[in-house]
């Protein structure tokens, strides 16, 4: 089992206006948000595209693992890339936190 970032699934929640339980394993959040996305791409798709912009998935990725991965749900695959960029976004956030952190205080430009 993987633990999560504590901070993955409220940021998850709040780019994509969701309520998505808390939960410690990668795999059950994919699994839910999965079903959340799955909605979408079934209920309003215009929806979906817009959250995938606002949340900045790579959309040429996106096409490429989609049409590589012909068969697979697509849900579960545009999940995978949703966690993968907000990963990327909570990595960036602490590395910009630590170097405001380093060194005596002051700002460096």
């Amino acid at each position: 089992m993987t633990t999560i970032p504590q901070e993955l699934v409220p940021d998850i929640n709040q780019a994509l206006e969701l309520a998505l339980p808390e939960t410690t394993s990668a795999a059950a959040l994919k699994e839910k948000l999965s079903l959340q996305i799955n909605e979408l791409i079934n209920h309003d798709f215009e929806k979906l595209v817009f959250y995938l912009y606002r949340i900045d998935v790579d959309e040429a990725r996106m096409r490429a693992l989609l049409a590589h991965k012909e068969g697979e749900g697509a849900a579960g695959l545009i999940a995978e890339l949703v966690i993968e960029r907000q990963l990327q976004k909570i990595k960036a956030r602490n590395e910009f936190k630590q170097k405001a952190t380093e060194g005596n205080g002051e700002e460096k430009w």
